[in-house]
């Protein structure tokens, strides 16, 4: 998928945009701070802050393929094969760490150890943007089960987390059906 494709979904899916989403939430924020998103795949969401001017982009996926098509893609981007469990940054690294579509699919026993190394390698900010519920459950995944689980994110990190304050959080409202995603952005105090 390129980046105008998935501009296109969350269109289709939302009715605005992944940029205008990115804009509401970061719109104060220096286009200098250093930013990792956890979970990269090929890059569209670095790529569309790339284009929102955010220059210091660390991408990180575990996925051979999908680390070196990021490279091909997106000019500038430094980007790692690794995994979510064990991040291989220095504590307090980057301004903030994001996850888009990655904590979805963290098995339950597995989620506080990804938390924590989001946490640990975050110097101010989490944002995320993931499916939503008001509780924690599993939801089918292609057909396949202990894949994929959907919750309010914002609330478990900071629930984990005593230093953690939610700075805006938006719901967004599938137009075809009656699921949610979840943006949220959090701030340590």
């Amino acid at each position: 998928m390129s980046l105008v494709e998935m501009e296109d979904l969350w269109k289709r899916n939302y009715g605005f945009s992944r940029s205008k989403m990115n804009e509401a939430f970061l719109s104060g924020m220096s286009r200098h701070c250093r930013i990792l998103e956890v979970g990269s795949n090929i890059g569209n969401q670095l790529a569309c802050l790339q284009k929102g001017g955010f220059n210091e982009l660390y991408g990180l996926d575990v996925q051979f393929y999908a680390v070196e098509m990021a490279r091909k893609r997106i000019t500038g981007l430094r980007v790692a094969q690794g995994s979510a469990f064990e991040l291989p940054f220095k504590d307090r690294a980057f301004d903030m760490v994001f996850t888009s579509g990655l904590l979805t699919h963290i098995a339950p026993d597995d989620i506080h150890r990804v938390m924590d190394e989001i946490y640990r390698c975050s110097k101010r900010f989490i944002w995320g943007a993931e499916y939503y519920h008001t509780t924690y459950i599993e939801i089918p995944y292609r057909g396949q089960e202990a894949l994929m689980w959907k919750g309010d994110f914002s609330k478990m990190f900071v629930d984990r987390f005593g230093d953690m304050q939610l700075v805006k959080k938006v719901l967004m409202k599938y137009l075809e059906n009656e699921n949610f995603d979840i943006m949220y952005l959090l701030e340590k105090k």
